[in-house]
Formats: structure tokens, C-alpha cells, sequence
């Protein structure tokens, strides 16, 4: 890709046609409600992670399938009443890592969940504990392309899942104001927050930093790099399959999911950006459905604003949600 990929003007007036499948809406229904027959079954086990100030347990609660996922919960020590809570998804190839990488939000006064990604958490980062026990075809490495030539064996309609379920679960918690829940993230967390801000009603506020699967269409043919790039090698293999692929990946795309987003959202992108283009990531702010700021980094890559953008989003989301 060449950078920047479009400039500032062009991709402020960046609104493509985004078209779901038929029957995108009643997919996802049926998909919630079949994980939500299986129990939640929330467990909280109090961690020594040598923070006086911060309380940390570790928690599992029932996915897709009910199968268990991990997480951090840090809440700050002593704190009293019902707090808002940040329930945050991970880039990918990350996992969960160490309880004192997570410090931002409770020392800021929130509760904070921290996702677990199934099946990752080996790439980069301090490691994950969360398993995908599903099996795949045919796959390229890394995981989009697991299962991905029909959207039941999807392994991104797994991890969307797992993504609701966390705000179900974060919601059962003592001392946790249920109509004040926030889903943030950044690249493949980001993706992850616009979908969950599409399917759970309800949401305080939504924070998306350079997400990914946006726009993926795009993306894939725009992308020279991974993650969108295993698609494109998937596909130069299997070339009778693009129709197939690229309709399962609809399912999974967040801008398709921010079209049914109504949260308050706080919204990145970073104009260099070679992993998640500029261009997909407008596509998502323009498709949301609800109030929407965005904040462009004219001279960043993929790690975007970074402890800027979270210095924004600590006095944006206190006027949120205040």
C-alpha cells in the first residue's frame, strides 16, 4: 500500500457501499441466542498480583458453545458502589498477559475487564490461557482464515461471541454498574468492540482504536500485509472460493456491525497505517449508527496514538458517562 493510502480530504468523504448479507440480522440472533442457552457460570478467583491498590481476580465464563474463557478483572481496592466498566479485547495474535499490564482503567476509577483471546495469545505480548478447542479445514496460518469458508465453522464468529459474552458476564458482577459498560479496543480488539456495540443493547460507550476487520473487502485487496494479506494467499491457492471466503467474512465485519451501533463511540486511525488502511477504518465511522468522533494520527502506522489517544479517551468517556 502505498502511504498515505488517500488523503485526509478524501477520506473524510469516504463512505463506500456497504452491503450485509440478507440475512446478517437473524445469523446473529440465532448465533447469541444459542450461546446465551448455556450457562454463563462466572467464576472469580482473587489474584496476589502484588497491587495494594488494585483488586485482581481472575475470571472464566461461558463463550461460544459455553466453553470456558479467560480473563482479568481489576477493579480499584476499597472502591465502593457500582463503578463503570471497560471490558477491553486484545490485538491479535495477543492474549491476556499479566494483570499489571492492565492498569489504566481502574487506576482511572473504572472496573475493567480484560478478554482472553481463544486460540491466541502466542504471537507477541506476555501470553494467553484460552483454548479453541474447534477443529478447521483447509487454512492458511494465523486464524482468519479458519474455517472460513462458511460462517458455522467461522473461527471470527467464535471469537465475536466469546466478545458478547464478556459484557453478559462483566454485567452479573457485584459492584458493577450494568447500564454503564464500555467496549474498547484496539486493531483486532477494536474490530471486536464495533461488532459488540452492533449486537449488545445497552452500551455506555464504545472507544475503537485502528480496527481491524473493517471494510474487509477492501482491505484484503488494499492490505500487502498480514492479517488481511493471509486471505489474499489463501485465496491465490483456492481461487474458486472467493465468493464463499469473502461472504463469511461479511458476517464478522465491523463496519457492517457499526451500522447497527447506537453507543456514544470514540473512534482512531492512524493515516500510515499498512495493517488496518485508512480507508476501512472510515468506512466504520461512517457507517456508525450512533454519535461518532474521530481522531486521525496523520504520521502514525499501526500503533496509532497510543498513550495519546488513551489520555483522549480518559476525558472524552468521563463527560460520556459521567
Amino acid at each position: 500500500m502505498t502511504l498515505p493510502e488517500l488523503t485526509l480530504a478524501e477520506l473524510e468523504a469516504y463512505r463506500p457501499e456497504l452491503v450485509a448479507p440478507a440475512d446478517f440480522d437473524d445469523v446473529w440472533r440465532a448465533t447469541l441466542e444459542d450461546a446465551r442457552r448455556h450457562p454463563l457460570d462466572v467464576t472469580l478467583e482473587r489474584v496476589d498480583a502484588g497491587l495494594p491498590l488494585v483488586e485482581v481476580h481472575d475470571v472464566r465464563f461461558g463463550g461460544y458453545g459455553g466453553e470456558r474463557i479467560a480473563a482479568w478483572y481489576l477493579r480499584p481496592a476499597g472502591a465502593h458502589g457500582p463503578l463503570p466498566v471497560v471490558v477491553e479485547y486484545n490485538g491479535y495474535g495477543g492474549g491476556r498477559g499479566l494483570p499489571h499490564e492492565r492498569l489504566l482503567w481502574p487506576a482511572a476509577g473504572y472496573a475493567y475487564l480484560f478478554m482472553d483471546t481463544r486460540g491466541q495469545g502466542s504471537s507477541w505480548g506476555s501470553g494467553g490461557g484460552t483454548p479453541d478447542p474447534h477443529g478447521s479445514g483447509p487454512a492458511g496460518p494465523g486464524w482468519m482464515t479458519r474455517g472460513v469458508l462458511d460462517l458455522s465453522t467461522s473461527y471470527f464468529r467464535r471469537l465475536v461471541t466469546d466478545a458478547v459474552r464478556a459484557v453478559d458476564a462483566v454485567r452479573t458482577l457485584d459492584g458493577v454498574d450494568a447500564e454503564r459498560v464500555v467496549v474498547a479496543g484496539a486493531s483486532q480488539g477494536g474490530g471486536l468492540a464495533l461488532a459488540v456495540a452492533g449486537l449488545v443493547d445497552g452500551l455506555a460507550a464504545a472507544l475503537v482504536d485502528v480496527p481491524f476487520l473493517c471494510h474487509i473487502r477492501r482491505a484484503v485487496d488494499v492490505s500487502e500485509v498480514d492479517p488481511y494479506a493471509e486471505v489474499a494467499r489463501y485465496l491465490a491457492v483456492h481461487r474458486d472460493q472467493t465468493d464463499r471466503v469473502l461472504t463469511t467474512l461479511d458476517y464478522v465485519d465491523g463496519a457492517l456491525h457499526a451500522a447497527r451501533a447506537t453507543a456514544p463511540a470514540l473512534f482512531s486511525v492512524a493515516l500510515r497505517d499498512p495493517v488496518c488502511p485508512p480507508s476501512t477504518v472510515y468506512a466504520a465511522f461512517h457507517a456508525y449508527r450512533g454519535p461518532a468522533t474521530i481522531v486521525p494520527y496523520a504520521y502514525n502506522g499501526h500503533e496509532g496514538g497510543q498513550a495519546h489517544q488513551q489520555q483522549r479517551q480518559l476525558g472524552w468517556l468521563s463527560q460520556e458517562i459521567s
